[in-house]
């Protein structure tokens, strides 16, 4: 994420997850440090949340209704992103092994 994209009005927002291999940190304060430490992340990360099954969070409910994975709608990884448009419209699902190029040139499209 360009600091361009943020000054068009782009925000990104982070979930984390426990249900891929229990790494997520007990405390909201130490997964923001890791993942500042270790991947520069300066967007806001929120307490974590479930994605699949039946204590999913509804905003996962929407954008998994809204846009279905490969074979399942249930998220594989906890890097799973959605892009969502200005009106709450789920514009694109985008793997874990999709490249940053990828989520930008769909971006460019939308802003």
């Amino acid at each position: 994420m360009k600091k361009e994209d943020v000054d068009k009005g782009v925000n990104v927002l982070g979930f984390p997850c426990n249900h891929f291999n229990n790494q997520e940190f007990a405390d909201q304060q130490e997964t923001m440090q890791f993942c500042q430490r270790n991947y520069g992340v300066t967007f806001p990360m929120f307490q974590k949340i479930d994605v699949n099954g039946p204590t999913e969070h509804r905003l996962y409910t929407y954008l998994k209704q809204e846009q279905g994975g490969l074979l399942s709608s249930n998220i594989k990884w906890n890097s799973t992103k959605f892009l969502v448009g200005r009106q709450g419209r789920v514009v694109k699902r985008f793997a874990p092994v999709d490249s940053i190029q990828a989520i930008e040139k769909t971006l460019a499209r939308y802003v």
